[in-house]
């Protein structure tokens, strides 16, 4: 394992080990919207691309062909997957320099901020304080996280599925085959969409690789809370 730290550059307590694996989570103010259109949600995915680099970079000479191939690029952090909400995110994620976890996410938070702002002719802070992580531990909780993020989505369809189970195995299937701001689709469609780009599961324990797999964590949790 690689001896690099972050320990939220003296503002949060918690550490950041290259080599370990987070989910990183946060959400509107108040529990307010902070995606409302589609171009919020695509302009967000856009910079979990862009912003994931060492070197600082003019964002608006990228956002428009984001997803274009860079050679030399240096990140951050390698993401395993990611999932918008309309009031909140979630990014599943691993180190890969000192620091890099509070770096990527401050400049994440900070470039959609500035976005939203003027978009919406507003001022002032978006999100819910600093944002908030948590370690998975073994790897029984690193599937748990992984399953749990690509699922947050049947929210939308059905808010109290993760305390009354899921209603319609099919109906959801069939909703998170159509919902674009998740990473699922990366992993579900042999075709790669542009966005694929973003993902790095490589970084990741070898079931993040098989489509075969992934599915199969995917239903028995879906069969779970049936």
């Amino acid at each position: 394992m690689e001896t690099c730290y972050d320990n939220g550059m003296s503002i949060r307590k918690v550490s950041f080990v290259c080599g370990e694996y987070y989910h990183i989570y946060n959400r509107g103010n108040s529990k307010q919207k902070i995606f409302h259109d589609k171009e919020d949600y695509l302009h967000f995915i856009k910079l979990l691309y862009v912003l994931n680099e060492k070197n600082n970079k003019q964002l608006r000479d990228q956002i428009h062909d984001v997803f274009i191939f860079h050679d030399h690029r240096d990140p951050l952090v390698a993401i395993g997957a990611y999932a918008l909400m309309p009031n909140h995110f979630h990014i599943l994620i691993t180190p890969t320099k000192e620091r890099s976890v509070s770096k990527f996410m401050q400049k994440v938070c900070t470039g959609y901020v500035m976005y939203y702002n003027q978009k919406y002719k507003r001022s002032g802070s978006l999100f819910e304080g600093k944002f908030k992580s948590q370690h998975a531990s073994s790897d029984r909780f690193l599937k748990y996280l992984f399953s749990y993020i690509h699922l947050n989505p049947v929210k939308l369809i059905d808010k109290n599925w993760k305390e009354k189970g899921i209603k319609n195995i099919q109906k959801t299937l069939e909703f998170l085959n159509t919902y674009e701001y998740s990473s699922y689709l990366d992993y579900v469609n042999k075709d790669k969409r542009p966005q694929s780009i973003i993902l790095n599961k490589k970084a990741f324990p070898d079931y993040f690789l098989s489509q075969k797999k992934f599915k199969e964590e995917i239903l028995e949790w879906i069969n779970y809370n049936h």
